[in-house]
């Protein structure tokens, strides 16, 4: 099989879609810091994909997708993009690694959550370098690189435990290391601008399209399932999040829109193998658990600033462990325990466990190595003044 143009142009699309997500990210980020660290938030995610996409470039890719090395990395056949060329089956194979390439910058700017107001970006450079090829590349090779996971059996569409998983309990264990910002608990720290979260809310649930539709990697029936299960998902999640805060107080925008990200990450793994029925489900429950975690990681006062862990480690996780639960081979070609296949659930329960436990550990051992080295933090008074000027001599408007 050839090149399809239909095919390209439809993946060249999806790329640049996912690539929006990155800046959106930064937005829906900013606009939750305070005011003094808003530049240097969005600023965060977009460092994050700059470096992202050099070592993609030059070793990211080989890692993931290079021939397997005992079910657990890639070799390094495809080091600096040897052999990669303007061929392919379907799509080029540049374009295949460029859409991977900006899966991997967005999981990083996600990450950021947990080192948000209160980390230098010489070291955040340092520990993202690190952390993309130690945690993100093994797991990308495990799930769609040919790795143990994959050979498992194991399902992940577009990225419940490659993209979703590894930030959201990665950005749990940097935040256990980073420890928390002066003042939190004591003193006011508001979001400063939620119309802004919003608008990066809105950028995110946009792009989403192209993340799992994309995946698809042709304009066929299955990126059309995967374009709408996408859409109820968040608006399920939107949904749930909304109603029970709600019942605690008022229907916040800031909670809708925390919810529709929820059920976005959650439909994530299970967009090409879920019906529209089932989407709706599991959007619901990931609007409903994935609030329950943040107001569990307030009660325990853990730092975790902009939520990655509630949304995107407990999302992914319930992701993970519904598309074993509603795979229907009339989508995806493999039914879970609802059609039948109850090992399904099985597998997905050890690819999901097995990728937060390495998440979780490796990057806490890479957060505590370069905080003991060169140190994550900035200064207390740096810190004080607020990042935008400390690190990077710049401030919004009175």
């Amino acid at each position: 099989m050839g090149l399809d143009s239909g095919a390209t142009a439809f993946v060249l699309i999806a790329t640049a879609m996912v690539m929006l997500m990155t800046p959106g990210v930064g937005l829906f980020y900013g606009g939750m810091v305070r005011k003094k660290n808003f530049i240097s938030t969005i600023a965060l995610s977009m460092i994050a994909f700059a470096v992202v996409s050099i070592q993609w470039v030059v070793i990211g890719y080989s890692l993931a997708f290079g021939s397997d090395v005992g079910g657990f990395i890639g070799n390094l056949d495809y080091l600096g993009l040897r052999g990669v060329g303007m061929d392919g089956d379907g799509i080029p194979d540049l374009l295949f690694m460029v859409f991977q390439l900006v899966f991997a910058g967005l999981t990083l700017a996600i990450l950021t959550s947990a080192m948000a107001e209160r980390v230098k970006i010489s070291s955040f450079i340092i520990f993202g370098l690190l952390w993309t090829t130690l945690v993100y590349d093994p797991l990308a090779h495990w799930a769609w690189g040919g790795g143990w996971a994959h050979q498992l059996g194991a399902l992940d569409f577009a990225g419940g435990t490659v993209v979703h998983i590894s930030s959201g309990f990665g950005a749990l264990a940097a935040a256990l290391i980073i420890g928390k910002r002066i003042g939190f608990g004591t003193h006011s720290m508001e979001p400063h601008n939620i119309p802004m979260t919003l608008i990066g809310g809105a950028l995110l649930w946009f792009g989403w399209f192209g993340f799992n539709a994309g995946s698809a990697l042709a304009a066929d029936g299955l990126a059309a399932n995967a374009f709408v299960v996408t859409n109820v998902s968040a608006a399920a999640g939107a949904l749930a999040w909304m109603f029970a805060a709600w019942v605690h107080g008022k229907p916040s925008s800031l909670g809708m829109i925390s919810g529709a990200i929820a059920g976005l990450v959650a439909i994530t793994p299970a967009a090409g193998f879920v019906d529209p029925m089932a989407s709706i489900v599991i959007g619901l429950v990931a609007g409903l658990i994935c609030y329950k975690a943040m107001l569990w990681r307030i009660k325990k006062g853990l730092d975790e600033t902009l939520d990655a862990w509630a949304i995107h480690g407990v999302g992914g996780l319930w992701g993970a462990l519904a598309t074993g639960i509603f795979a229907t081979a009339a989508v995806g070609g493999v039914n879970g325990l609802l059609y039948g296949n109850p090992a399904q659930l099985g597998i997905q329960a050890l690819d999901t466990f097995a990728a937060v436990i390495y998440a979780f550990v490796v990057t806490y051992i890479l957060a505590y190595v370069v905080h003991k080295t060169i140190g994550l933090r900035v200064t207390e008074e740096e810190e004080y003044v607020g990042l935008d000027i400390s690190q990077h001599g710049e401030k919004i408007g009175s």
